[in-house]
């Protein structure tokens, strides 16, 4: 799994990124649904959302632990691998 980390105001907020799936050559992923919602706390390890090339549908795990504090890809959305799908922070985060 990519994340990107970015330090904001002393704090790391983690950037959740579409993967390249290992073996697939699929330049993008289609956002099928989330499975947590802004706001909500997750555990590292925990399934965020569920992802879908035309080869394979999966569900993509936090890599940290936090909460959810905004999404940026909607649910029906292609997003090419690479982009963000979400950013996690901890309680009184605020994305920039």
């Amino acid at each position: 799994m990519r994340s990107r980390g970015r330090v904001e105001g002393g704090r790391i907020l983690t950037t959740v990124v579409v993967p390249k799936s290992g073996g697939v050559t699929s330049t993008k992923a289609n956002v099928v649904r989330w499975l947590k919602r802004e706001g909500e706390t997750v555990s590292e390890g925990e399934p965020l959302v569920e992802l879908e090339t035309e080869k394979v549908s999966y569900e993509l795990e936090s890599p940290v632990a936090g909460i959810l504090l905004k999404v940026f890809a909607n649910e029906s959305v292609e997003v090419p691998v690479g982009d963000a799908l979400c950013q996690i922070g901890q309680a009184g985060d605020r994305v920039p």
